[in-house]
This record gives C-alpha cells, sequence and structure tokens, in this order.
C-alpha cells in the first residue's frame, strides 16, 4: 500500500514538473512563415503518422486525406484516415475562431470543446478524444502541435496522456496537395 501511495505521489509531482516546463505558443510569435489555418486547410491536404508508445514503439501507422472548406464562418476539416492493418476512420472537425483569436473545435469522437491558439508558425492544440481500444473506449488528453514549415509543409507532433501520465505521441506530416 505504501509503494503504491509513494508511486502515485510520484507521478503526480512528475506530471506537474512536466506541465511547468512546457512552452506556450506565444514564444513562437515571431517565426515565420505565418499559420494561419484557412489559408493552410482549404482544399486538399495529405497526411502521414505513426502512433508510438510512451517507450518509443510505433504500434500504428496512418495515412490522412484531409478535404477543407470553410463555410458559414467555420472551418470544417473532413479527414479519412487509413491504417496500417487496412482499418478506416473518419473524423469531421468544425473549427471557429473567437474573437480573442482564440480556435475552439468540435467533432464526434472529441469530449467538449478543443481549445488552440495560433502564434506566428505554430498551433497548440488541446482536447480530449474517446479513443476506442479492444472495445473499450479511453478518454485521452492530447496536448497538440502543429508547425508551419513552408507554405505546403506542417509537422504536428501531439502527446497523448491520462491522469498526467504521457502514454505515447502522435506525429504527422502534411502536405497540401497542389
Amino acid at each position: 500500500m505504501r509503494k503504491s501511495i509513494t508511486a502515485t505521489l510520484l507521478a503526480g509531482v512528475c506530471g506537474l514538473l512536466t506541465a511547468c516546463a512546457a512552452p506556450k505558443v506565444h514564444e513562437y510569435q515571431a517565426a515565420k512563415p505565418e499559420l494561419d489555418l484557412v489559408r493552410y486547410f482549404s482544399g486538399q491536404t495529405e497526411a502521414w503518422g505513426m502512433f508510438q508508445q510512451r517507450g518509443g514503439k510505433v504500434v500504428k501507422r496512418f495515412k490522412v486525406d484531409i478535404t477543407g472548406t470553410y463555410q458559414q464562418g467555420a472551418l470544417v476539416l473532413d479527414e479519412r484516415f487509413v491504417y496500417d492493418d487496412g482499418s478506416t476512420q473518419q473524423r469531421v472537425w468544425t473549427l471557429r475562431q473567437g474573437s480573442d483569436g482564440r480556435w475552439r473545435g468540435t467533432a464526434a469522437d472529441v469530449e467538449g470543446e478543443a481549445l488552440g491558439e495560433v502564434a506566428g508558425n505554430a498551433l497548440n492544440w488541446r482536447y480530449t478524444l474517446r479513443l476506442p481500444v479492444d472495445g473499450k473506449t479511453y478518454h485521452m488528453q492530447f496536448d497538440d502541435w502543429m508547425f508551419l514549415i513552408d507554405e505546403k509543409t506542417m509537422i504536428n507532433r501531439a502527446s497523448m496522456s491520462k491522469f498526467g501520465i504521457e502514454l505515447g505521441e502522435v506525429t504527422l506530416f502534411f502536405r497540401k496537395k497542389e
């Protein structure tokens, strides 16, 4: 029992220290090229990615075809995933920019709203995803960072955690289609 309490306290302290060390999106304010979400995601975009467990092992790879449209003040992203095991998934995001410049997004498998902020070439996006695994659904917190590299290329790195403990990472590379 005592070891369990010690391990829980240690995990909590590590989580707090990690949160304090995290970068803030405003640190990228001067970074170029400047990310404009509507401009970048309007039209067709392709992405390739992988999920790695906490130890670094790649356990899933995927390709995503994204169609972005701007309609009635919202950026709608229709994402179609094909995984390395042949399975498929669709996620449709609806993103709206608030008067404070921050972004809010919804999707069917996202708990509540995703909250995001853009500065310079970066977007920091936080949300809880309902993730189905082996017949169960887990509520996983994502801390998602996207960086525009050039007008057609973006890199995305997302940390996935539960109860403040990182369980893995998702890495994606986006490329605007001609």
